[in-house]
């Protein structure tokens, strides 16, 4: 199985060596790095990858799964 863990206020990453990320025409990126982390803020200049723009910017990344489990429940 592979996990896509969400860092807090940061991007997705992914520690699987398994993975590969592809454009929207199905190319595929270079991996230079493991694990691959992916924007989740929008603003990074390597887009799909992370670049740290988030910690710069001020990105705020929502809930965490519990919080939002707990509040979809009620």
């Amino acid at each position: 199985m592979i996990t896509v863990r969400l860092r807090r206020n940061g991007p997705y990453v992914i520690e699987s060596d398994e993975v590969t990320v592809v454009d929207w025409e199905g190319a595929e990126y270079p991996i230079d790095r493991r694990p691959i982390a992916l924007c989740r803020c929008g603003a990074s200049s390597k887009k799909p990858f992370c670049d740290g723009t988030h910690s710069k910017i001020g990105f705020d990344g929502g809930r965490d799964a519990q919080t939002l489990k707990t509040h979809d429940e009620s």
